[in-house]
Protein backbone atom coordinates (compact mmCIF):
# COMPACT_ATOMS: atom_id res chain seq x y z
CA UNK A 1 0.00 0.00 0.00
CA UNK A 2 1.52 3.21 -1.09
CA UNK A 3 1.18 6.14 2.00
CA UNK A 4 2.60 9.57 1.35
CA UNK A 5 3.06 12.45 4.03
CA UNK A 6 5.31 14.48 2.49
CA UNK A 7 6.33 17.27 5.37
CA UNK A 8 7.90 19.34 1.99
CA UNK A 9 4.35 20.19 1.28
CA UNK A 10 3.12 21.04 4.72
CA UNK A 11 2.87 24.75 5.39
CA UNK A 12 3.59 24.76 9.03
CA UNK A 13 4.76 28.43 9.80
CA UNK A 14 6.24 28.56 13.46
CA UNK A 15 4.37 31.28 15.64
CA UNK A 16 4.44 31.90 18.92
CA UNK A 17 1.05 31.64 21.59
CA UNK A 18 2.94 35.21 23.92
CA UNK A 19 0.69 37.51 21.92
CA UNK A 20 -2.50 34.90 21.82
CA UNK A 21 -2.29 35.11 25.79
CA UNK A 22 -2.32 38.11 25.80
CA UNK A 23 -5.15 39.08 23.95
CA UNK A 24 -7.18 36.78 26.13
CA UNK A 25 -5.94 38.68 29.22
CA UNK A 26 -7.00 41.48 27.68
CA UNK A 27 -10.36 40.23 26.11
CA UNK A 28 -11.22 38.90 30.02
CA UNK A 29 -10.79 42.15 31.17
CA UNK A 30 -13.05 43.89 28.72
CA UNK A 31 -15.68 41.05 28.92
CA UNK A 32 -15.75 42.22 33.46
CA UNK A 33 -15.73 46.22 32.01
CA UNK A 34 -18.85 45.49 29.74
CA UNK A 35 -20.21 43.67 32.28
CA UNK A 36 -20.62 45.52 35.63
CA UNK A 37 -20.58 49.03 32.99
CA UNK A 38 -23.90 47.19 30.94
CA UNK A 39 -26.23 46.30 34.12
CA UNK A 40 -24.97 49.73 35.90
CA UNK A 41 -25.75 51.56 32.75
CA UNK A 42 -28.80 49.41 31.79
CA UNK A 43 -27.40 49.11 28.10
CA UNK A 44 -28.54 45.27 26.42
CA UNK A 45 -26.35 46.36 23.64
CA UNK A 46 -23.33 46.81 25.77
CA UNK A 47 -24.22 43.36 27.53
CA UNK A 48 -24.48 41.70 24.21
CA UNK A 49 -21.08 42.83 23.36
CA UNK A 50 -19.85 41.76 26.23
CA UNK A 51 -21.59 38.04 25.46
CA UNK A 52 -19.80 38.22 22.19
CA UNK A 53 -16.61 38.87 23.62
CA UNK A 54 -17.01 36.42 26.37
CA UNK A 55 -17.74 33.63 23.79
CA UNK A 56 -14.16 34.98 21.84
CA UNK A 57 -12.33 34.81 24.83
CA UNK A 58 -13.68 30.76 24.64
CA UNK A 59 -12.38 30.69 21.35
CA UNK A 60 -8.97 32.57 22.15
CA UNK A 61 -8.52 29.97 24.94
CA UNK A 62 -8.81 27.04 22.77
CA UNK A 63 -6.80 28.76 19.97
CA UNK A 64 -3.79 28.72 22.55
CA UNK A 65 -4.87 25.19 24.00
CA UNK A 66 -4.89 23.79 20.36
CA UNK A 67 -1.86 25.68 19.43
CA UNK A 68 -0.10 23.84 22.67
CA UNK A 69 -1.68 20.57 21.71
CA UNK A 70 -0.81 20.77 17.84
CA UNK A 71 2.99 20.59 19.24
CA UNK A 72 2.30 17.43 20.56
CA UNK A 73 3.57 13.79 18.77
CA UNK A 74 1.04 11.11 18.18
CA UNK A 75 0.97 8.13 19.92
CA UNK A 76 -0.26 4.34 20.32
CA UNK A 77 -3.11 5.82 21.53
CA UNK A 78 -3.93 8.97 19.85
CA UNK A 79 -2.91 7.75 16.22
CA UNK A 80 -3.36 11.69 14.98
CA UNK A 81 -2.84 13.23 18.31
CA UNK A 82 -5.47 16.19 19.52
CA UNK A 83 -5.63 17.15 15.75
CA UNK A 84 -9.41 17.22 16.07
CA UNK A 85 -10.20 18.73 19.23
CA UNK A 86 -10.41 22.12 17.91
CA UNK A 87 -13.63 20.76 15.87
CA UNK A 88 -15.28 19.69 18.77
CA UNK A 89 -14.69 22.53 20.67
CA UNK A 90 -15.83 25.13 17.09
CA UNK A 91 -18.92 22.75 16.62
CA UNK A 92 -19.68 23.23 20.28
CA UNK A 93 -19.09 27.08 20.75
CA UNK A 94 -20.96 27.52 17.21
CA UNK A 95 -24.06 26.05 19.21
CA UNK A 96 -23.81 28.07 22.17
CA UNK A 97 -23.02 31.26 20.40
CA UNK A 98 -26.57 30.30 18.24
CA UNK A 99 -28.72 29.60 21.01
CA UNK A 100 -27.62 32.95 22.80
CA UNK A 101 -27.72 35.08 20.06
CA UNK A 102 -31.41 33.73 19.74
CA UNK A 103 -32.16 34.72 23.37
CA UNK A 104 -30.74 38.06 22.67
CA UNK A 105 -32.76 39.14 19.67
CA UNK A 106 -35.93 37.89 22.41
CA UNK A 107 -34.80 40.57 24.99
CA UNK A 108 -34.02 43.02 22.16
CA UNK A 109 -37.44 42.93 21.11
CA UNK A 110 -38.89 42.78 24.46
CA UNK A 111 -37.67 45.91 25.11
CA UNK A 112 -38.16 47.57 21.86
CA UNK A 113 -41.23 48.00 22.80
CA UNK A 114 -40.64 48.61 26.61
CA UNK A 115 -37.80 50.90 26.07
CA UNK A 116 -35.98 51.68 29.91
CA UNK A 117 -33.06 54.91 30.18
CA UNK A 118 -30.00 53.89 29.80
CA UNK A 119 -27.04 55.98 30.99
CA UNK A 120 -25.10 56.98 27.85
CA UNK A 121 -21.89 57.96 28.66
CA UNK A 122 -20.94 54.91 30.61
CA UNK A 123 -21.70 53.07 27.02
CA UNK A 124 -19.60 55.33 25.37
CA UNK A 125 -16.65 54.93 27.65
CA UNK A 126 -17.09 50.77 27.97
CA UNK A 127 -16.86 50.88 24.24
CA UNK A 128 -14.05 52.77 23.58
CA UNK A 129 -12.24 50.92 26.32
CA UNK A 130 -13.41 47.85 24.06
CA UNK A 131 -12.25 49.62 20.60
CA UNK A 132 -8.28 50.21 22.31
CA UNK A 133 -7.99 47.37 24.12
CA UNK A 134 -9.59 44.76 20.51
CA UNK A 135 -7.43 47.18 18.14
CA UNK A 136 -4.22 46.20 20.24
CA UNK A 137 -5.11 42.78 20.11
CA UNK A 138 -5.68 42.98 16.48
CA UNK A 139 -1.97 44.62 15.74
CA UNK A 140 -0.48 42.39 17.91
CA UNK A 141 -1.87 39.05 16.11
CA UNK A 142 -1.66 40.67 12.62
CA UNK A 143 1.62 39.15 11.62
CA UNK A 144 0.90 35.69 13.15
CA UNK A 145 -2.16 36.12 11.50
CA UNK A 146 -0.60 35.92 8.11
CA UNK A 147 1.22 32.85 9.09
CA UNK A 148 -1.10 30.27 10.46
CA UNK A 149 -4.86 29.50 9.84
CA UNK A 150 -5.80 29.52 13.78
CA UNK A 151 -4.04 32.72 14.58
CA UNK A 152 -6.53 33.77 11.79
CA UNK A 153 -9.56 32.74 12.93
CA UNK A 154 -8.36 34.27 16.42
CA UNK A 155 -7.36 37.49 14.53
CA UNK A 156 -10.71 37.65 12.80
CA UNK A 157 -12.66 36.88 15.93
CA UNK A 158 -10.56 40.24 17.69
CA UNK A 159 -11.20 42.08 14.74
CA UNK A 160 -15.11 41.71 14.86
CA UNK A 161 -14.74 42.24 18.17
CA UNK A 162 -13.63 45.96 17.76
CA UNK A 163 -15.98 46.38 14.87
CA UNK A 164 -18.86 45.45 17.24
CA UNK A 165 -17.61 48.05 20.05
CA UNK A 166 -17.13 50.68 17.41
CA UNK A 167 -21.08 50.18 16.79
CA UNK A 168 -21.87 50.55 20.17
CA UNK A 169 -20.03 54.08 20.81
CA UNK A 170 -22.06 55.26 17.74
CA UNK A 171 -25.20 53.87 19.35
CA UNK A 172 -23.98 55.93 22.80
CA UNK A 173 -23.28 58.67 21.39
CA UNK A 174 -26.65 58.56 19.53
CA UNK A 175 -28.47 57.74 23.07
CA UNK A 176 -26.31 60.47 24.71
CA UNK A 177 -26.96 63.54 21.96
CA UNK A 178 -30.73 62.26 20.83
CA UNK A 179 -32.30 60.55 23.92
CA UNK A 180 -32.99 57.51 21.05
CA UNK A 181 -32.62 54.87 23.82
CA UNK A 182 -34.21 52.59 21.12
CA UNK A 183 -30.74 52.52 19.13
CA UNK A 184 -29.63 50.14 21.95
CA UNK A 185 -32.32 47.65 21.19
CA UNK A 186 -31.85 47.52 17.87
CA UNK A 187 -28.05 47.61 18.31
CA UNK A 188 -28.56 44.39 20.07
CA UNK A 189 -30.36 42.68 17.23
CA UNK A 190 -27.73 43.63 14.50
CA UNK A 191 -25.06 42.33 17.20
CA UNK A 192 -27.14 39.09 17.89
CA UNK A 193 -27.20 38.51 13.61
CA UNK A 194 -23.91 38.84 13.41
CA UNK A 195 -23.41 36.18 15.80
CA UNK A 196 -25.84 33.97 14.12
CA UNK A 197 -24.48 34.26 10.56
CA UNK A 198 -20.83 34.14 12.27
CA UNK A 199 -21.92 30.95 14.65
CA UNK A 200 -24.02 29.03 11.59
CA UNK A 201 -20.45 29.52 8.96
CA UNK A 202 -18.45 27.96 11.98
CA UNK A 203 -21.13 25.09 12.61
CA UNK A 204 -21.67 24.04 9.46
CA UNK A 205 -17.64 24.04 8.46
CA UNK A 206 -17.36 22.42 11.52
CA UNK A 207 -19.64 19.72 11.01
CA UNK A 208 -18.35 18.94 7.66
CA UNK A 209 -14.98 18.46 8.67
CA UNK A 210 -16.01 16.51 11.82
CA UNK A 211 -18.51 14.50 9.23
CA UNK A 212 -15.55 13.71 6.95
CA UNK A 213 -17.69 15.33 4.29
CA UNK A 214 -15.60 15.95 0.55
CA UNK A 215 -14.55 19.83 0.82
CA UNK A 216 -17.17 21.66 -1.03
CA UNK A 217 -14.68 23.89 -3.08
CA UNK A 218 -13.19 20.32 -4.51
CA UNK A 219 -14.51 18.11 -6.99
CA UNK A 220 -13.77 14.02 -7.43
CA UNK A 221 -14.53 13.70 -10.74
CA UNK A 222 -12.10 16.91 -11.35
CA UNK A 223 -9.14 14.55 -9.65
CA UNK A 224 -9.99 11.44 -10.89
CA UNK A 225 -8.98 12.99 -14.27
CA UNK A 226 -6.21 14.38 -13.65
CA UNK A 227 -4.61 11.05 -11.96
CA UNK A 228 -6.29 9.29 -15.02
CA UNK A 229 -3.94 11.75 -17.43
CA UNK A 230 -0.68 9.62 -15.78
CA UNK A 231 0.76 6.85 -17.41
CA UNK A 232 0.35 3.53 -16.01
CA UNK A 233 -2.55 4.28 -14.07
CA UNK A 234 -5.68 2.41 -14.97
CA UNK A 235 -7.86 3.61 -12.40
CA UNK A 236 -8.86 5.34 -9.35
CA UNK A 237 -11.61 3.94 -7.23
CA UNK A 238 -12.69 3.62 -3.40
CA UNK A 239 -11.98 7.42 -3.11
CA UNK A 240 -12.72 9.05 0.70
CA UNK A 241 -11.28 12.98 0.76
CA UNK A 242 -11.17 14.70 3.59
CA UNK A 243 -9.75 17.39 5.99
CA UNK A 244 -8.02 16.11 9.49
CA UNK A 245 -8.57 19.09 10.43
CA UNK A 246 -8.10 22.71 8.88
CA UNK A 247 -4.58 22.12 7.57
CA UNK A 248 -4.33 18.37 6.81
CA UNK A 249 -6.04 17.68 3.39
CA UNK A 250 -6.68 13.62 3.30
CA UNK A 251 -7.32 11.45 0.19
CA UNK A 252 -7.37 7.46 0.48
CA UNK A 253 -8.29 5.33 -2.66
CA UNK A 254 -7.60 2.20 -4.39
CA UNK A 255 -5.60 2.53 -7.64
CA UNK A 256 -6.33 -0.23 -10.25
CA UNK A 257 -2.81 -0.26 -12.55
CA UNK A 258 -2.59 -0.56 -16.29
CA UNK A 259 0.22 -3.25 -15.95
CA UNK A 260 1.45 -5.74 -13.90
CA UNK A 261 4.67 -3.40 -12.37
CA UNK A 262 7.10 -3.57 -9.43
CA UNK A 263 6.64 -2.32 -6.32
CA UNK A 264 9.73 0.49 -6.95
CA UNK A 265 7.80 1.13 -10.16
CA UNK A 266 4.65 1.94 -8.14
CA UNK A 267 6.80 4.23 -6.14
CA UNK A 268 7.55 6.12 -9.28
CA UNK A 269 4.06 5.87 -10.17
CA UNK A 270 3.15 7.17 -6.71
CA UNK A 271 5.48 10.20 -6.67
CA UNK A 272 3.86 11.60 -9.66
CA UNK A 273 0.30 11.12 -8.18
CA UNK A 274 1.09 12.64 -4.84
CA UNK A 275 3.41 15.50 -7.12
CA UNK A 276 -0.36 16.41 -9.06
CA UNK A 277 -2.46 16.24 -6.60
CA UNK A 278 -0.92 18.33 -4.27
CA UNK A 279 0.19 20.99 -6.86
CA UNK A 280 -3.28 21.25 -8.62
CA UNK A 281 -5.51 20.10 -5.16
CA UNK A 282 -3.92 20.68 -2.38
CA UNK A 283 -3.56 17.50 -0.96
CA UNK A 284 -0.87 16.84 1.34
CA UNK A 285 -1.82 13.40 2.69
CA UNK A 286 -1.94 10.58 0.33
CA UNK A 287 -2.85 6.70 1.26
CA UNK A 288 -3.75 4.59 -2.08
CA UNK A 289 -3.75 0.94 -2.12
CA UNK A 290 -2.29 -0.76 -5.47
CA UNK A 291 -3.98 -3.05 -7.70
CA UNK A 292 -3.85 -4.80 -10.79
CA UNK A 293 -7.56 -6.68 -12.41
CA UNK A 294 -8.69 -7.14 -8.78
CA UNK A 295 -11.97 -5.78 -9.64
CA UNK A 296 -14.22 -6.04 -12.28
CA UNK A 297 -14.27 -2.78 -14.00
CA UNK A 298 -17.09 -0.15 -12.84
CA UNK A 299 -18.14 3.19 -13.60
CA UNK A 300 -18.12 4.03 -10.00
CA UNK A 301 -15.44 6.14 -8.14
CA UNK A 302 -17.05 6.42 -5.01
CA UNK A 303 -17.71 3.00 -3.47
CA UNK A 304 -19.28 2.73 0.29
CA UNK A 305 -16.98 -0.11 2.25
Amino acid sequence: MGHNHDHSHSHHHHVEGKNLLFSIVLNIVITVAQVIGGILSGSLALLSDALHNFSDVLSLVFSYVAHKLSRKKASNDQTFGYKRAELIAAFINAMTLIIVALFLVYGAVERFFNPQHIESGLVIWMSIIGIVANGLSVVMLKSDADKNLNMKSAYLHLFTDMMASIAVLIGGLLMKYFQWFWVDSLLTVIIAIYLIIVGFDLLKKSTQMLMLFTPSHLDIHDIVSEVHKISGVRKLHHIHLWYLNEEELHLEAHLDCSEDIKMSEFNELLDKIEHVLFEKFHINHINIQPEYKKVEESKDFIVQD
